[in-house]
């Protein structure tokens, strides 16, 4: 499971994402999905200081992607947001886990870790902004990111 700011900031994502290529402010998509607003900033930023994003102040100005949604992964995020999902960490959670220092749970822990991040590195925001599109068209619960998705092949799906 990932932390809140993870998961806020896979969100704001695929907000991002959704909105084609035009920059967005972050107090609409904090707005949008329900984030405070200060919290979401320093997210945003931290994500532009790893450069997964790219902010420009002024008129006109707003976040945009740093490269394309199909290009970047969970797994990309997850490091960019430093999340011990994708660090090298003992199951116990005591140390870096590696065959020399096998603790009891080692060989479960090896598979299970193996699966979690090839998952992640197969994820990308192009599939949490078409999650979400669907999720709107569907009808179950109001939008929560901008009018336009993508999916994985890089297609536009539902203005």
């Amino acid at each position: 499971m990932l932390s809140q700011s993870a998961g806020y900031a896979a969100i704001a994502l695929g907000y991002i994402a959704g909105a084609g290529g035009k920059p967005v402010l972050v107090k609409q998509i904090a707005e949008a999905a329900s984030i405070p607003p200060s919290y979401l900033s320093k997210i945003i930023h931290s994500l532009a200081r790893k450069g997964l994003v790219v902010t420009q102040r002024g008129i006109g100005g707003g976040v945009t992607l740093a490269k394309p949604a199909t290009e970047i992964t969970m797994y990309d995020l997850c490091v960019a947001m430093d999340e011990p999902a994708c660090q090298s960490r003992c199951f116990l959670g005591t140390a870096s886990c590696s065959d020399d220092r096998a603790c009891p749970s080692h060989k479960f822990w090896k598979v299970q870790r193996e699966r979690v991040l090839d998952f992640m590195k197969q994820q990308t925001i192009a599939d949490i902004a078409a999650f979400e599109q669907r999720r709107r068209n569907n009808g179950k619960n109001e939008p929560v990111f901008a009018p336009l998705s993508i999916t994985r092949d890089g297609t536009k799906i539902a203005e």
